[in-house]
């Protein structure tokens, strides 16, 4: 917070703990009127994550959160953004648009099944309800790109509470969103009174809590956001969203211009990778690094090259099948009996030829079941490079049921 001296970023500390000691909002604005004038998202962001690090729980920041809001937001609205098209926060700030008014369109549809005695006139309401709730669920791909592209690279320049307080807001939108599309989904096998107050129930914190997180986003987030994230980050995010995807109702105009410019920006040159490194498209490891996570995966694997030799074989713990550093350079078929080489014959065939892409097995060895895999493994342009033998024990996989979750974790 280089911009916020330290007497004024005492000031505004002192803000927000009067507000979580139960001062109302117009009170701190008229007391602390002179402090908040200029006062930008990235001030806020910063001031509430050192608080957090000073020992305020972060589920109370969470609880809040509106209310910091209530006495910052004049001088937010001050700061209008100003993005160019098809730039990730001008694509996010345009999917906020459609979704608020599909809560707002919910609000009005809610009230006119709530009035309504029986489905007779409403045909054209329930229609538009499901088409709201499909659009809802594909949002999801909105919350995934902010979650997985966004949110790491702003909290790389240590803005870390907000993108924090905000997945948690997800999470109660997704919470939200799963029991008004279940009713949506069991509405045909329902009593109508029922559905009709089991959708108010659904629909009314929705559309409360939509427009509320996307001025949130809009107003502090993002500017935030702008402020610290570079241009060369903003096309590695850019090229994120593209690949886990847009929402059904994002303009398409956007993300056209977004796919053009990111290629026309795209660096020629491959960053220089330090020697020892290799470097995937996905990030970086040392040799140490990926021969270890190799052999601490759960499985046996081998990799069988493109002319059938053995080229690798990982050594974790407990292997279920012997292999020895023998096999490396040996033909695929001689490692098999010789009842079972037209069966492997067969398999690497259908794999060259493109007809199969796995071929799968499973046996019992030892009172334990044995699943056996083979992949095609193919290149970019699907051209075939081998095979990779997968073997795993699932004995005891078989056995899970019901769920359990991270939380559910002791240790």
């Amino acid at each position: 917070m280089a911009d916020l001296d330290e007497n004024r970023k005492k000031v505004l500390k002192e803000v927000i703990a009067r507000l979580h000691a139960g001062a109302s909002p117009s009170e701190v604005k008229e007391k602390f009127k002179q402090v908040l004038e200029g006062v930008s998202s990235e001030d806020i962001a910063r001031i509430e994550q050192e608080l957090v690090r000073e020992g305020l729980p972060r589920d109370e920041l969470f609880k809040l959160c509106d209310v910091h809001l209530a006495v910052f937001r004049d001088q937010l609205e001050k700061q209008p953004l100003q993005i160019p098209l098809g730039h990730p926060i001008n694509i996010l700030m345009e999917e906020h648009k459609v979704l608020q008014q599909h809560a707002e369109r919910l609000g009005i549809i809610a009230d006119v099944i709530a009035s309504a005695s029986d489905t007779a006139h409403i045909g054209d309401a329930l229609t538009e309800l499901q088409h709201i709730v499909q659009d809802f669920q594909d949002a999801e791909k909105h919350y995934l790109r902010e979650e997985n592209a966004l949110f790491p690279i702003i909290e790389k320049h240590g803005i870390t509470e907000p993108p924090a307080i905000m997945w948690m807001e997800h999470n109660q939108i997704r919470e939200r969103k799963k029991q008004l599309i279940d009713l949506t989904e069991k509405r045909n096998s329902m009593n109508f009174i029922d559905f009709k107050q089991q959708l108010n129930d659904a629909a009314k914190p929705l559309c409360e809590i939509l427009p509320s997180h996307f001025y949130k986003e809009n107003n502090i987030l993002y500017p935030a956001a702008l402020q610290v994230v570079t241009d060369e980050e903003w096309q590695e995010i850019r090229g994120e969203f593209e690949e886990i995807g847009y929402c059904s109702f994002t303009p398409q105009s956007l993300i056209e211009k977004s796919k053009a410019e990111r290629l026309e920006k795209q660096k020629v040159e491959a960053p220089s990778t330090p020697e020892g490194i290799l470097r995937f498209e996905t990030g970086t490891l040392s040799r140490e690094e990926v021969e270890t996570i190799l052999n601490t995966l759960p499985v046996d694997i081998t990799f069988v090259d493109k002319d059938d030799t053995v080229r690798f074989f990982n050594k974790g713990e407990g292997r279920i099948f012997v292999r020895t550093k023998a096999v490396i350079g040996r033909k695929v078929q001689q490692c098999h009996p010789q009842k079972s080489i037209d069966i492997v014959n067969k398999i690497v065939e259908s794999f060259k030829k493109g007809e199969k892409d796995v071929a799968e097995f499973w046996i019992t060895m030892n009172n334990r079941l044995i699943h056996i895999r083979f992949f095609a493994v193919r290149g970019k342009d699907k051209e075939y490079l081998g095979a990779l033998e997968v073997v795993q024990d699932i004995t005891d996989i078989k056995k899970i049921e019901g769920e359990k979750r991270l939380l559910d974790w002791k240790g």
